[in-house]
């Protein structure tokens, strides 16, 4: 079977929303020192301004689990492309610190619920030969919105618009997210939902939509997965059955942020500062960065479904945790800065063919169908929390240590995170969803 029009559509409309988290999440790097100074920030202030935004993701993720069961993904994340456009407007307009926050926060909301709902949409609309690709286009475009939030960046501290300029670099996310919202109203439902609902002429059309090849069959095996595991809205997540799906979402989450991927995209234009590079040139730095994170999770997407998830997840974090050791001891030793650029675009390539090529498709995966919504909300919530703490701690660690301290902790953690795939993740590559359901589900 190859992707159909209709398939396509779909699954890139779903994964526009990780372009719309991926500019939100890091257009703060461009902004945060121009507020700095125009509210007379502390370390703490500032980590809070970066982390308010985590925050707000944190609840959505968790929530949105909850809210998409009820309602589908397709119509949940249209509730997330409004909230986008809230926060772009809101933070381009802010009047003080407190409505920015605010803004932030709201747009925090959104991120964490597309994170959720983007992957599991694409995931239950999905061919078991196509799913590792298509729901890495998540991914894709999450690392292309990061790319693009650091060229607007560029772009616009380039025109000297003065005091305004930060408005205009948190005001421009408001242009994709009426796209986005645009977009979700030309796509179907999940199939897998629908059938849930018992709505099954409605989940055997989308099949036939979406180029299925044999639509009663893939039926009839939703609809046994379904009742095996009494599917419903209300089925909990936090059941002992799904320790280990719950084990493998909670650690990969955490993980993920623990490799200190965010910390950096977040304060990237502070730590070449540190390494005594100017703003613009550390806005430029930013982009080929962008650019490296782009070019590999392609190639992670190209080799998911043939290496397989477990694979990845190894090569990324031995050679993540080199990298994060060579930061460290650049700066600790206050020697070779001409290099620090080339050893975090490396970095970024380990990173990106594996992590981040994985995650959204490995936490989709993990769970059956009746509480998978949930779980990737479990999962995702496990990443942004991490991710929040982490990002508030960076510039007050940074400044009561110094820069090369959370780049040593960064490091180790990537070895501890090696050793519990090694030992402890299954390979889900060319399985069925109902097939890892039964594998994975233990009584």
């Amino acid at each position: 079977m190859k992707p159909n029009f209709n398939l396509m559509r779909a699954t890139l409309t779903g994964a526009l929303g990780g372009l719309l988290f991926g500019f939100d999440t890091v257009v703060i790097a461009g902004a945060i020192d121009a507020l700095t100074r125009l509210y007379h920030l502390s370390p703490g202030e500032k980590g809070f301004t970066v982390g308010i935004g985590l925050v707000g993701t944190i609840i959505g993720a968790l929530g949105a689990g909850q809210i998409g069961q009820k309602l589908g993904a397709r119509e949940t994340l249209r509730l997330t492309a409004v909230l986008y456009v809230l926060s772009a407007a809101g933070c381009a307009f802010a009047w003080n610190w407190d409505s920015f926050l605010v803004f932030r926060f709201i747009g925090g909301l959104g991120i964490g619920a597309s994170s959720v709902l983007g992957p599991v949409y694409i995931t239950e609309l999905s061919p078991a030969k196509w799913r590792g690709r298509f729901v890495a286009l998540f991914q894709f475009n999450v690392v292309f919105g990061i790319m693009l939030a650091y060229m607007s960046n560029y772009g616009i501290r380039s025109m000297q618009l003065g005091a305004t300029e930060w408005r205009w670099q948190v005001g421009v996310a408001g242009i994709p997210a009426v796209l986005f919202l645009v977009m979700l109203f030309g796509i179907p439902r999940s199939p897998r939902w629908s059938a849930s609902k018992d709505r099954i002429d409605e989940a055997l059309e989308v099949l036939r939509l979406m180029g299925d090849p044999n639509p009663e069959a893939e039926l009839a095996d939703i609809r046994e997965a379904l009742k095996q595991e009494h599917a419903s809205a209300h089925e909990r997540v936090f059941q002992w059955k799904y320790r280990y799906p719950l084990f493998l979402a909670m650690s990969i989450g955490a993980f993920n942020q623990l490799a200190g991927i965010n910390a950096i995209l977040y304060y990237i234009n502070d730590i070449f500062a540190a390494a005594g590079f100017s703003q613009l040139s550390g806005d430029q730095q930013a982009i080929m960065i962008g650019a490296t994170n782009l070019l590999f999770t392609m190639v992670g997407m190209s080799v998911i479904d043939k290496l397989g998830r477990k694979t990845l997840l190894l090569i990324g974090a031995a050679g993540t945790a080199i990298c994060l050791a060579g930061v460290a001891w650049i700066y600790s030793s206050d020697s070779h800065k001409s290099i620090l650029v080339w050893v975090f675009i490396t970095y970024i390539a380990f990173f990106a063919l594996s992590q981040g090529a994985v995650i959204w498709v490995y936490i989709g995966e993990v769970f059956p169908t009746s509480v998978r919504s949930k779980g990737q909300g479990v999962g995702s919530g496990s990443h942004w929390f991490m991710n929040a703490i982490i990002a508030m701690l960076f510039p007050v660690v940074v400044h009561s240590m110094s820069t090369a301290t959370p780049f040593y902790f960064f490091a180790g953690m990537t070895v501890v995170q090696f050793l519990v795939v090694l030992f402890v993740y299954p390979e889900t590559k060319g399985q069925t969803l109902e097939a890892l359901q039964r594998k994975l589900v233990k009584a």
